[in-house]
């Protein structure tokens, strides 16, 4: 504000000052004092009505001046101004004379009219009526409490919270709340700010309402000034009827505070001043005429200039916040969100400004959050899509039609088919997978179901079960656990493992049961059997001539020899069963494989059985007894494979794997041959008990191998070898081309630390 304003604004508050004291003395002494008042003190107010023109109009000037300089100068906001100043100056003038017209002549010629029976009445039957409105107001309240219990006792539950709030919405009620049957309080939706809680009802409402009708009145008319400050009301109460036989419920009533309109209020409150009022004044009307007529010139000087004044400087302190907000507006349009300036003002506008100070600061600070939030969703998303794409089971998403919506890549590994290309699509449309769309959908509907909708727990949630998928008539079944769960909006989650080595796992384990039961019930006779037969031979031999004793040889040789197969077996069966924990020292992999190769010197000579050891294997920890009888059993079983073949060559080989920091990872030992290899069904079978390709196998070797291999901590594979398709492709590149061989791997990552003594074998 410029000095010149601030002058201005000290002169007309002055003035203004000066002329209110004035006012104010001459409305105290003219209402109070004898007739002729005025008449006798006329020429004084004359001349105070000069001084206040004159100093008002040199203050108008002046700002008028003002506004006019700012307009030729083109400054930002002028036109605005003018346009404010002149709209203040039109409100305040034009209303200004028009009033003094009509009130002089209504007080020069009218005001004994305003005393009469007529208006009296009139009055009266405004103060009937507002009674009579906010009679109707409590009554009407009453019933709709009522209506409102009986609605809440339909459902049959206690009100809940939310129940009271939306009643509170539809009534259009400050208060809504449950009182108990000693006027406490027991729940409670809006309320007063200013208060913490609602008051409790009287004793005579909860009585009333006890009875069974509704309650109400109207609060808060004590006082006046505290009734226009919103703090009259109407209170309803009625009895909340009980369809529960449920001990230790007592009487609940429902209370209903609804606010009376600020405008009814006040125009009740005003007819019933305005009636107190007439009846002093009818009293007083002596000398009425004259003191408005002496005081309403003066009034109306003072009207016209403060108005012609208040329009140049409210003008000026509206457009000034108004300017500011268009300034920053189009700024905030541009994309500067910077802190804006704000007026220290207290009035709505310099609060207006603060505000929008505020907005700018929080816009700001939004845009920074909802890029930090950005970042963090695209983080916490790639985290979640790392998850999904590194985790070994597969994850289905559907969404509410049943077509996927989410394939992570271990589905794809697991079922070994391109689900990612049928996103959008039904599972059903996968081929191969029609069967278990269908298993899945309806275990979600059996499921769903049979499902407590009122029951939370997580466990109930989900579901699990077990699915056998045979997506290839050549191979074995697919054994999937299956875990499904509803999600919100009528999506589905499948999540599933391969669970088919678990099976395997779970059959050798079966099987080595039998086996250990096998070998104790068939063993202990098959002694007795055969010293039987041998006996009768010993016996009857010398007795029997010609083919009566060649019988008897023959019988008893068969009787021995199947006697020794069944033992046999039955040994192989309690090896497999009782294999003994292995004790584990450092040993030399190499060494041990040279030393299970010395028993094949005959198949070495012919080239028939090859080595291939890398030198300075470090050593592993193993037990040396077990681990000699698996080479052998691998070696064994892969010169069965190519006995029939005139080329057949089988290759023991070694090798070493490192990290990336080229340390040693793990020592790899594998068996090579260019047998017919294994068919399709085998390999995931073939570490099971009693599975085998031999026609007089027990199918025990290579389980035996694998559970020795499971004792080491080993990780053991089995694969074909297949031709290549051209000479630049690898030979197990192609598993549709013809089968040139297998390859048994085993990968010992329990190495022995370099210092460790103990190790057996010699390096090679």
């Amino acid at each position: 504000m410029t000095r010149v304003a601030r002058w201005g604004w000290v002169i007309t508050l002055v003035t203004l000052t000066g002329v209110a004291g004035v006012l104010a003395f001459v409305l105290t002494i003219g209402t109070t004092s004898e007739r002729g008042f005025f008449e006798r003190h006329y020429h004084w107010l004359y001349w105070v009505n000069v001084a206040v023109a004159a100093v008002l109009t040199l203050v108008i000037l002046t700002a008028a001046v003002r506004l006019v300089v700012r307009v030729r100068s083109g400054r930002f906001g002028s036109r605005l101004l003018l346009k404010l100043a002149g709209i203040f100056a039109l409100v305040g003038v034009v209303p200004g004379v028009m009033i003094y017209a009509v009130s002089y002549q209504f007080v020069n010629r009218s005001i004994e009219t305003w005393f009469d029976v007529r208006l009296a009445s009139a009055l009266e039957a405004g103060l009937n009526l507002g009674r009579g409105t906010l009679d109707a107001m409590v009554a009407d309240l009453g019933v709709k409490t009522r209506d409102a219990a009986e609605q809440l006792a339909e459902g049959g539950t206690t009100p809940q919270l939310l129940a009271l709030e939306r009643l509170r919405d539809k009534l259009g009620a400050r208060t809504i709340a449950l009182v108990g049957g000693r006027g406490q309080i027991l729940m409670e939706s809006g309320g007063d700010t200013r208060q913490l809680a609602p008051d409790r009802p009287s004793d005579t409402m909860l009585a009333r309402a006890r009875g069974g009708s509704p309650a109400s009145q109207l609060e808060g008319l004590e006082d006046e000034a505290a009734a226009l400050q919103g703090n009259a009301q109407i209170r309803a109460l009625a009895l909340l009827p009980s369809t529960e036989l449920r001990l230790g419920l007592g009487e609940r009533y429902l209370m209903v505070i609804q606010s009376v309109p600020a405008s009814m209020l006040a125009n009740a409150l005003a007819v019933q001043t305005a009636n107190s009022e007439y009846q002093q004044r009818s009293l007083e009307r002596v000398g009425l005429r004259r003191m408005y007529l002496g005081t309403l010139t003066l009034v109306l000087i003072l009207a016209l200039f403060a108005a012609l004044l208040l329009a140049v400087t409210l003008g000026n302190q509206l457009a000034r916040p108004l300017l500011m907000l268009a300034d920053g507006m189009r700024l905030v349009a541009q994309g500067d969100l910077s802190v804006r300036p704000a007026l220290a003002t207290r009035d709505e506008l310099g609060g207006l400004t603060r505000s929008f100070a505020d907005m700018t600061g929080q816009l700001s600070d939004a845009r920074a959050q909802v890029s930090r939030t950005v970042v963090e969703l695209d983080a916490a998303r790639t985290h979640l899509q790392t998850i999904l794409d590194n985790l070994t089971a597969g994850v289905l998403v559907f969404d509410a039609d049943g077509h996927i919506e989410t394939v992570n890549p271990g589905a794809t590994r697991t079922l070994r088919l391109p689900l990612s290309a049928y996103v959008g699509r039904p599972l059903a449309d996968v081929p191969g997978l029609e069967a278990f769309a269908s298993q899945l959908d309806q275990r979600f509907e059996q499921h769903l179901g049979s499902r407590d909708p009122t029951e939370r727990d997580m466990d109930r949630e989900l579901w699990q079960d077990s699915f056998e998928l045979q997506l290839d008539p050549k191979q074995d079944p697919l054994t999937l656990l299956v875990r499904g769960a509803p999600l919100p909006q009528g999506a589905r989650l499948v999540v599933f493992d391969d669970i088919s080595e678990v099976v395997s796992a779970q059959r050798s384990a079966a099987w080595s049961e039998v086996a250990r039961r096998l070998a104790h019930e068939i063993k202990n006779p098959l002694t007795p059997i055969q010293l039987s037969a041998e006996r009768m031979q010993h016996k009857l031999e010398a007795k029997l001539e010609g083919t009566d004793q060649a019988m008897l040889v023959r019988s008893v040789a068969t009787i021995v020899n199947q006697v020794q197969a069944m033992k046999q077996l039955v040994n192989e069966f309690r090896d497999y069963a009782r294999l003994p924990s292995a004790q584990l020292k450092p040993l030399d992999l190499n060494a041990l494989i040279h030393e299970v190769l010395s028993l094949y010197a005959e198949p070495q000579e012919k080239g028939r059985l090859a080595a291939d050891l890398a030198p300075g294997l470090p050593n592993i920890r193993g037990d040396a007894s077990q681990l000699r009888q698996v080479i052998h059993n691998l070696v064994q079983n892969a010169m069965d494979a190519v006995q029939e073949r005139a080329d057949g060559r089988v290759v023991v080989r070694s090798s070493l794997s490192l990290t990336e920091t080229g340390a040693p990872r793990s020592v790899r030992l594998h068996i090579i041959d260019n047998g017919p290899g294994f068919a399709e069904k085998v390999l995931k079978r073939a570490f099971e008990p009693y599975v085998t390709t031999k026609s007089k196998g027990t199918g025990l070797g290579l389980a035996v191998v694998k559970k020795i291999a499971d004792e080491h901590g080993a990780r053991i594979s089995l694969r074909n070898l297949h031709a290549a398709p051209d000479a630049g492709s690898p030979p197990d590149a192609a598993p549709d081309a013809a089968v040139i061989g297998a390859q048994v791997s085993l990968s010992f990552s329990n190495l022995a630390p370099v210092t460790e003594p103990g190790a057996t074998g010699a390096k090679t």
